[in-house]
């Protein structure tokens, strides 16, 4: 069941540091692990990913790369994340069979429900909050989060443990963190402090 934290990774170049606050986010239990990297070079995304997908897989969490379906099944991942410009559903969900595959799907409903009918295993609706990662993405309403679309929705963007119970109620099942995660003092603590939120 695709419920709980998200924890999608912070951009940096640095893998061994990456490796260690990727590491107590899994230690403490998150629902999902997605790499995402918007900075380095695809060789380095592919190394990176190498480098997280037995971590993950140690821990027994779903790994998911974002933006890039090929390094997905280079890496063995559990599946993989597209945009509105990572090419075709369709082609994803075939290149992709027996993996999960996750949709953004913005602030626009439509695109969700035909995200789900094309076979996505998830969809994403963001940004929920004002985001440090996307500061000038558009803003989804809560309201979608409660329209029942056959599969998990997930929020992303500016979501803290303040705000995250508001969009639980709101019906989300996911909640995709970066910052809050993963710049938190005691990042365990803090992925535990969201595990709370789901029980």
């Amino acid at each position: 069941m695709m419920r709980g934290l998200y924890a999608i990774t912070p951009d940096t170049a640095d893998t061994a540091a990456l490796l260690h606050k990727v590491e107590q986010a899994l230690k403490a239990g998150v629902a999902m692990l997605q790499y995402r990297n918007k900075i380095l070079s695809r060789d380095k995304r592919l190394l990176q990913a190498t480098e997280l997908a037995p971590l993950a897989r140690g821990y027994g969490v779903p790994f998911i790369v974002n933006d890039d379906v090929e390094i997905a099944l280079a890496v063995g991942a559990n599946g993989a994340h597209v945009g509105r410009d990572d090419g075709d559903l369709a082609a994803a969900r075939s290149t992709l069979a027996g993996r999960i595959l996750g949709a953004s799907c913005y602030n626009d409903l439509d695109r969700a429900r035909a995200a789900a009918r094309a076979g996505a295993d998830y969809v994403a609706f963001g940004s929920v909050f004002p985001s440090p990662t996307k500061p000038d993405a558009v803003r989804a309403p809560l309201s979608l989060f409660g329209h029942d679309l056959g599969v998990p929705s997930c929020a992303i963007g500016g979501i803290t443990l303040q705000n995250a119970p508001a969009l639980i109620a709101a019906g989300a099942s996911l909640l995709a963190v970066i910052s809050d995660l993963f710049d938190a003092p005691d990042i365990a603590v803090r992925a535990g402090e969201y595990r709370k939120l789901f029980q």
